[in-house]
């Protein structure tokens, strides 16, 4: 993860609206860097860095020769820029997947550029020949994004909402945070003393639709048809592409693992990959639990299945209650079950990092929330059916993904 943050029309000093900024520096512990937009004194971007690729040319905001005019700020990873750049014949200045995000807009526009980024992803770019804002963010929003703006058109954005709360503004005590809707892209105008006004707000992508970066997709073809076994052998192929995928970092991989059969079936697969793509170093694997935990028994059998380099972390409830206003800070939420799920996940991504050199982490987090996998979903207190996250139809059961 990166963390981005960005004013447009501020009223305030911008050396004392950064420190907002730093607030946000956890998600980039390699490199940061403010930088004032050319021509618009009140407008700046803020970049706190975590390399995992192109650790040399990798700094935002991005800006290339071809396109001076454009200004790119963005966190996430973008699947397929190698692809989209052999396939439009784009000349690359840099080796960073974002830089695909300028050369798609220059050749078709907004629109076409979210519509064509297979990735997790939220961006702020900035066009000073035309004059305009863009804010986007992916379908899931798997990659955070808050947005503060203001009547006479100030408008601050950044990864975490702790970024912007305690700005400054002329017209308000108290700024109103946003977060940005997952699946939409914003059109804003830039006007000449840096405020903005905004022109639309657009769905440009529901997870029901086949995205249009599909056409370009080189995965392997599926096969009609709703038999058990063809429905196996198209499961395979997409879950094989959708780690496949996520291998485009020059940092080290690792991968939680509980044993269970999301994160069990991701570490198989990735070691098996890794061996594939001749990485030089073994996969290590990461579990967490209370001792005699179930889940460390269990992830503790897969890892000698697979051969896996294993380490396992211990804590106790004393400090997993220690580590509960951090984690509360670091998620911006006081949502139970969030909370609960990420005591463990905050004490064993400590570890890693301390301990270990792993910059990329897999696991097998999200699919049971996605489906409805635990057993509180099935005997929910309310009594009622729940509505699927995907389709939004009433059915305990949903088999859409």
């Amino acid at each position: 993860m990166c963390g981005i943050w960005a004013l447009f029309g501020s009223d305030d000093c911008l050396s004392v609206q950064c420190l907002s900024a730093m607030k946000i520096a956890h998600r980039g512990p390699d490199a940061f860097r403010f930088e004032n937009v050319n021509g618009y004194t009140n407008c700046c971007f803020g970049f706190h860095r975590l390399a995992v690729v192109d650790p040399l040319f990798g700094m935002q905001p991005i800006r290339v020769k071809k396109y001076p005019y454009l200004w790119l700020c963005y966190n996430g990873e973008i699947y397929n820029y190698k692809k989209m750049q052999r396939h439009f014949e784009f000349e690359y200045q840099t080796n960073v997947d974002g830089e695909i995000i300028l050369h798609l807009y220059d050749k078709g526009g907004i629109e076409q550029t979210v519509c064509m980024l297979d990735g997790v992803f939220a961006f702020v770019l900035l066009d000073t020949a035309n004059k305009k804002v863009f804010l986007g963010r992916d379908t899931y929003g798997v990659r955070p994004l808050f947005k503060a703006m203001t009547e006479d058109g100030f408008l601050a954005v950044c990864s975490e909402a702790k970024g912007l709360v305690t700005l400054k503004h002329s017209t308000t005590p108290f700024l109103k945070v946003e977060p940005f809707l997952p699946g939409h892209y914003e059109v804003l105008d830039l006007k000449p003393n840096g405020k903005v006004a905004s022109v639309e707000m657009v769905k440009y992508h529901h997870c029901r639709d086949e995205p249009l970066h599909a056409l370009y997709d080189n995965v392997d073809k599926l096969f009609p048809g709703f038999e058990i076994e063809t429905v196996k052998n198209n499961l395979r192929i997409l879950f094989n592409n959708a780690v496949k995928k996520r291998l485009m970092t020059d940092r080290r991989i690792g991968c939680l693992l509980s044993g269970g059969l999301d994160s069990s079936l991701v570490a198989a697969t990735l070691l098996k990959q890794l061996k594939e793509a001749q990485v030089q170093y073994p996969l290590q694997t990461f579990a967490i639990g209370m001792e005699d935990s179930p889940d460390l028994l269990a992830a503790r059998k897969v890892a000698n299945h697979i051969g896996s380099e294993h380490y396992e972390v211990l804590f106790n409830s004393e400090e997993g209650i220690q580590a509960l206003d951090e984690v509360i800070f670091s998620l911006e939420t006081y949502d139970i079950t969030t909370v609960r799920a990420s005591v463990g996940m905050y004490l064993i991504s400590k570890y890693i990092r301390k301990n270990t050199d792993n910059v990329v982490i897999f696991s097998g987090e999200g699919s049971d929330e996605l489906t409805q996998g635990y057993i509180y979903f099935h005997k929910d207190w309310r009594g009622r059916k729940k509505n699927c996250f995907v389709c939004q139809k009433q059915n305990s059961w949903c088999f859409c993904l």
